[in-house]
Formats: C-alpha cells, structure tokens, sequence
C-alpha cells in the first residue's frame, strides 16, 4: 500500500530550485525595468508581470524598491568584474594587459549600455546602495590588485615611469570611456557629430588606449 502522505511530501530541494528561479527572474525582470526607468521611475507591479510572479514575492525577496535595486546593482558589478578575470591580463606582457584593459572597458560599456544608466542613477542617489552593499569592495580589490601587478610588472622591466597610483589610473580609464558614452547624444548634437558611428567610436577607443598608454610610459 503506497503511503500518500510521503508520496506528497513537498521536495525541498524542489522548492530551493523553484525559490532560486523566481529570485532570477525577479532580478532580470528588475535589471530591466531600472534600465529603462531609472530607480524613480520603475514600478514593482511592472517588475512582478514581467518575472511572472506575485508582488508580494518581490517585497519578500527584496523588501522594497530599494532593496531590489541594491541587488541587480551588485549583480551588475559583480558581471563586469567576473568578465574582467577571465582576460588573463597576468599572462600578457604589461603594455600589452593594460592595453587590454582599456579595450575591453570600452567594449564592455557599449555592449552593456544598461551600466552606465545604473551609475547615473546611482551617483543621482549619492551611492547610497553601493554604501550599503559591503561586496562593492570585495569586488573592486581584485581589480586594483590586478592594475598594481600590472603596473609592478611594468615598472620592474623600466617600461612604465613611477609613481602610478593604480585606483586614479583605473579612474581614468573608466572616465575616458563613461564619459563620452554616458554623453554621446548631446556630444553627437554639440559638434554636429554622429559619435555613434562605428568608425568614431573605434576613434574614440584608439585616442584613450593612447592616452592612458602615453601616461604610464617612460
């Protein structure tokens, strides 16, 4: 005789993979809805129809609107840094890893325009997420210990000049790139300019490897 009652027994490893899809939805459903609307702008009702789930998961999960945004913030810096590791920049020569560095940030912020819309929200914010999401700067440490390497490298072998404070190189290199993407449009408008034509924009990555390069040379 079968035992209905263990039969019908509820698998909680079932239902972690059930909780683990809905909170993958919900934050992809949210990534989306920040990108388009901003932290002001977005709507947890539109979040919940688009992850297909009830609200009230969303403020179990999250709490609230903030606290949803904090998430796919970290989720969206913890991407940038993964994709960053996996460049190997240990292996290559230093010109040559810092060089590469720049290229991907540059490709990395066209291809993901929905990162630059999270920092303008968030600097709009003061940080105040980024201020409460102590990862921040567990992901940032292996990025500057990488550059510091890089520059170590570089300086042992008499090819870049002393003094290279990796936190403001970085800086640099994000700022030259964030820069012309988060303002293109009025830029574009500016100097009568399509800065979104591909041959421009290979320009623009060109001018800012060259500069970031002309820096840390002797």
């Amino acid at each position: 005789m079968v035992n209905t009652k263990t039969k019908n027994k509820a698998d909680p490893s079932a239902k972690t993979r059930d909780a683990e899809r809905s909170r993958s939805a919900i934050l992809a459903a949210a990534r989306k809805e920040f990108s388009e609307h901003g932290l002001g702008g977005a709507r947890v009702e539109r979040i919940a129809a688009e992850a297909n789930v009830h609200k009230r998961l969303v403020y179990y999960y999250f709490k609230d609107r903030d606290g949803l945004f904090s998430a796919v913030l970290e989720a969206v810096y913890a991407e940038i840094r993964d994709a960053q590791l996996y460049l190997h920049l240990q292996d290559l020569p230093p010109l040559s890893a810092l060089r590469r560095l720049v290229e991907f940030t540059w490709d990395y912020y066209i291809a993901h325009p929905e990162f630059i819309t999270f920092l303008n929200s968030e600097n709009l914010h003061k940080a105040r997420h980024l201020a409460a999401a102590p990862r921040i700067r567990e992901l940032n440490s292996p990025l500057l210990q990488t550059l510091s390497d890089i520059i170590a490298r570089g300086q042992k072998e008499n090819l870049f000049r002393e003094g290279i404070d990796p936190m403001q190189l970085y800086i640099t290199i994000a700022g030259c790139a964030y820069f012309y993407l988060s303002n293109i449009h009025t830029l574009s408008v500016g100097f009568d300019r399509d800065l979104a034509s591909p041959k421009l924009l290979t320009q623009r990555m060109v001018h800012i490897v060259e500069v970031v390069t002309a820096y840390v040379v002797r």
